[in-house]
């Protein structure tokens, strides 16, 4: 089954991309050039990304010591997306760029995601020069971004750490002055970095002439000591190999070392590492005695933006790699509904109940006959596609906080700061689910590595702790975004909610009223989960107020593409009425039970002490 169908209703028949056309930034684009897109990206991702996805499967990511060796068709795949000028797509023409929508970006972007999440397809590199774009110097957006958005070099986020994990407050990596004249270096005030990053993606391989690293790290103050908190955290470029003020490369190696490849259950084709930084290995400049002014050992590094402001500018990337593995999760989900749906159509076991019972002399039908068979695909398709609506209609947001006018790019900014969070948790637990429902359709074959299912389920379950987990999400969504500016950004998405609700009345009136209703338990929720309470009992139950509130977005995305199909009676325009109809029916009833423990801030949980369980 191809994806393209799909991708091109949503876009054109739901999204109506086409009208961003008569924004300036966009006036070269037509249907003609979207398409065009989107052809090169389908044809790059069939023939360079899914033939090799359970090869860099099973010939994993291996560390001599000395270098990172990865399969041959991982550096044809790289070169073939950074030659297709995907990594710049969104980026003005002066620069090398397409001024493309990013809302045709990230569609163009799913293929490859589809096609083989672990080679991957540049989320880091885009992500790490755009925020260059917008918080670098000028010097640095040249040396360093430019050449990132050419595939020269590649990119990195570099925020954990052994001892931290999510907790950036607890970040222990140092970045200490280098020299008398560290503010005077043309790249930016120069710094010499120690620490250790873990679970850096992409963080060490031979497919790209450099390696750029964005790094979070903090400043000692006069007494020698770390700030506490995030307030102390300023971010750095930390090139794998020291660059000049032309972007070429020095010949010196930057003290940036590889220590080790993490082996994760999932993701195999992309090298997830942990660095150490400035630990002596490449001992670099003032460490070999003599060169910047009796500089000190670490790496050098050059930081963005001002001192202690490091998490502001981190967020930057942060967001948008949350809409990224939103929709990797989004895709694997996808993936494999298509292949249990082919497996459905071309499997025979069984036979069909008559008034007597089964007649075992009649021949089997195929599974995708039986109505439970029927009832997993229907909830996969429910999960993933309705995932995908959501991905892209986030990136419609984009670019009308980028392009619109300014009242316009304010509600788009506010609605991004409420549905990122559910853009990225929801596909990650319910497209995961897609996953396990499309093994269960192969049966006993789903466990092996004969279907790709398995494999499917492997990456994706990587996708609920990638760039922040549920509970992070889910206190980010309670905790903050719905309250955030006195809750306007939560009135402007039930606003929205409510006008699709109006607009799907006469067709669809049960699931018009029952969304009207999931409304105002959500908003019941928040209201009761902070009236008078203290911040750790209003978020005990953050992660159930997350799940209903990500259903109550998807059963709007549903009934909003269904009220689009009109008179369509095609099956594709079938298979999406039933998908909005199942959810509403299966899913959207969840959100009470879900809600009943946010409303009454059901201590269950927090209270248990640690030696009850």
């Amino acid at each position: 089954m191809s994806l393209r169908p799909t991708v091109d209703f949503l876009l054109h028949d739901w999204l109506k991309v086409e009208s961003l056309q008569s924004r300036e930034r966009f006036a070269d684009h037509s249907r003609e050039t979207f398409d065009a897109v989107l052809d090169t990206c389908e044809r790059i991702a069939r023939e360079k990304y899914a033939p090799f996805n359970r090869l860099v499967d099973t010939q994993e990511p291996h560390f001599d010591g000395e270098k990172v060796t990865l399969p041959q068709a991982t550096h044809e795949a790289y070169k073939a997306y950074a030659e297709s000028g995907m990594l710049s797509a969104a980026q003005d023409y002066e620069i090398g760029g397409m001024q493309l929508p990013y809302t045709v970006e990230a569609a163009a972007n799913a293929f490859f995601a589809m096609a083989s999440v672990s080679i991957g397809s540049g989320m880091l590199t885009s992500g790490n020069a755009n925020l260059l774009m917008v918080h670098g110097t000028e010097l640095q957006k040249k040396v360093f971004a430019l050449n990132e958005f050419s595939g020269r070099f590649s990119g990195t986020m570099c925020l954990s750490e052994p001892q931290a994990g999510s907790s950036l407050s607890d970040v222990m990596t140092r970045a200490t002055p280098d020299g008398a004249d560290f503010e005077a270096d043309p790249l930016g005030a120069r710094y010499r970095l120690k620490g250790n990053k873990m679970w850096i993606s992409s963080g060490e391989h031979e497919l790209s002439e450099n390696i750029i690293h964005l790094v979070l790290a903090k400043i000692p103050d006069a007494n020698g000591q770390l700030v506490p908190g995030v307030k102390g955290i300023s971010l750095f470029i930390v090139p794998k190999k020291l660059v000049g003020t032309d972007g070429q490369l020095t010949g010196e190696r930057n003290d940036v070392a590889l220590a080790g490849l993490n082996h994760k259950c999932g993701w195999r084709g992309t090298t997830n590492t942990l660095l150490n930084f400035g630990e002596g290995k490449y001992p670099v400049r003032g460490e070999a005695g003599g060169g910047l002014d009796g500089a000190g050992s670490g790496a050098v590094g050059y930081l963005v933006g001002q001192p202690g402001e490091g998490l502001k500018c981190m967020f930057h990337m942060m967001n948008e790699a949350r809409i990224g593995v939103g929709m990797a999760a989004t895709m694997l989900g996808m993936a494999g509904y298509y292949a249990s749906l082919d497996y459905a159509k071309n499997r025979p076991q069984g036979r069909p109940s008559g008034a007597g019972g089964k007649d075992a002399s009649r021949p089997q039908v195929r599974i995708i006959e039986h109505a439970d068979i029927k009832r997993m695909l229907l909830a996969q398709k429910a999960y993933s596609e309705g995932a995908l609506a959501l991905a892209l209609y986030c990136a419609r947001l984009v670019d009308e906080q980028h392009t619109g006018t300014a009242q316009d790019a304010d509600v788009a900014r506010l609605l991004l700061e409420v549905l990122t969070p559910i853009v990225k948790s929801f596909p990650s637990e319910w497209c995961l689910e897609a996953n396990s429902l499309a093994i269960q359709i192969h049966g006993g074959y789903g466990y092996t590595r004969d279907f790709p299912v398995e494999q499917y389920w492997r990456d994706n379950r990587l996708n609920m702790i990638h760039e922040g987990t549920h509970g992070i999400q889910a206190m980010d969504l309670l905790g903050r975004k719905v309250l955030m500016e006195n809750g306007r950004g939560l009135q402007l998405l039930a606003e929205r909610m409510l006008a699709t609700a109006a607009k799907a009345e006469s067709a669809w009136a049960p699931e018009a009223a029952a969304l009207r209703d999931a409304l105002k338990q959500i908003g019941q929720a928040t209201q009761q989960a902070w009236a008078g309470a203290e911040p750790a009992q209003a978020l005990a139950n953050a992660v159930p107020y997350l799940q209903a509130f990500g259903h109550t977005v998807i059963a709007w995305i549903w009934l909003d593409v269904a009220a689009s199909l009109g008179q369509d009676d095609t099956p594709a325009a079938q298979g999406r009425r039933a998908a909005c109809r199942y959810f509403y029916r299966y899913e959207l009833p969840k959100i009470g039970a879900w809600l009943n423990v946010v409303k009454s801030r059901d201590p269950t949980c927090a209270d248990l002490p640690e030696d009850a369980f």
